[in-house]
């Protein structure tokens, strides 16, 4: 199939593995709980940096990181961050790495106190995805005030590198909000 004439957000780079993320998974509404802590762990990598920086790294994050499996995650100790840090295929940065493994607490709290952390997620948006109508990127914000609030919980909650524009990514992502423009192809009754 030739990817090159559909019209996609104008934000992809002409780049595959970008091309393959947006049409098969981005804004895309994703329920599963790990596959939501997943994707909340790696936008807190991306921080400071652009998403393209770490979908290249993704596939040995999910190495490194036990397929974002948290009961393994949180077993890793200070030493095996040590030599992560070490790890070209990785973001090295120590705090980015360990809220990974904070991060894996706080999701198995949440469980422990019998939040499912996909209810949890999906209730930011009364478990209906938000469909904007944005032309391009100009009409895009960068964090809303359900993000937010969004942001807020988690960090009660005890996650980190989960600030209100990470959270905001994390919803367009997941497709808690639909915010593929009004000309791409994946928006729904695109002309």
């Amino acid at each position: 199939m030739n990817n090159t004439k559909k019209t996609r957000c104008d934000w992809v780079l002409n780049d595959q593995i970008y091309i393959d993320y947006h049409d098969n998974e981005w804004g895309i509404a994703q329920y599963d709980s790990l596959k939501l802590f997943e994707k909340i762990c790696l936008e807190g990598q991306q921080a400071g940096l652009s998403w393209i920086t770490v979908l290249k790294k993704r596939d040995e994050y999910r190495r490194c990181f036990f397929n974002f499996d948290p009961y393994k995650i949180i077993q890793l100790m200070p030493e095996d961050i040590e030599h992560l840090l070490e790890n070209k295929g990785l973001i090295r940065n120590r705090l980015k790495l360990n809220s990974i493994v904070k991060n894996a607490h706080a999701y198995l709290n949440m469980q422990k106190n019998g939040e499912d952390f996909s209810q949890f997620i999906w209730s930011f948006v009364d478990n209906k995805p938000i469909i904007n109508h944005f032309k391009d990127k100009s009409e895009v914000p960068v964090s809303t005030d359900i993000s937010d609030k969004m942001s807020k919980a988690l960090k009660k909650r005890g996650f980190s590198f989960v600030g209100s524009t990470i959270c905001y990514a994390f919803m367009q992502s997941m497709g808690l909000v639909d915010d593929h423009f009004e000309n791409c192809f994946k928006k729904p009754n695109a002309r």
